[in-house]
């Protein structure tokens, strides 16, 4: 009787999960990667500052403060400080509140939020 072995053609390989980066998924100007988020950012501030709340189940009108991007940042072990959220919202008020939501947005599509 010849019984022949099956023969291995591939090893499995070893590899190591890496946890997604702990960072901002969109720069402070990237208003381009999501312009409904950019315009309602421009033209309805407030608007957009209660999404961003309601979305962390805080006072709507808290959406786009100092307090909220640290938070927000402070969550997801995103590098920063508070004199760097302080700064950002201070300089780029607009730009801020878009990029927290569009990592909102983000961090949902990834089921991460």
């Amino acid at each position: 009787m010849n019984t022949s072995q099956p023969v291995i053609v591939v090893q499995p390989q070893f590899s190591v999960a890496t946890a997604p980066s702990n960072g901002w998924q969109t720069g402070l100007m990237d208003c381009c990667s999501d312009c409904g988020v950019c315009l309602c950012g421009m033209f309805c501030f407030y608007c957009l500052g209660c999404q961003v709340a309601s979305a962390m189940d805080e006072c709507c009108m808290c959406g786009g403060s100092v307090a909220m991007r640290t938070l927000y940042r402070t969550k997801y072990s995103i590098p920063g400080s508070i004199y760097s959220d302080y700064c950002t919202v201070l300089f780029c008020g607009i730009c801020s509140l878009c990029q927290l939501k569009r990592d909102i947005n983000r961090r949902k599509e990834m089921g991460i939020f």
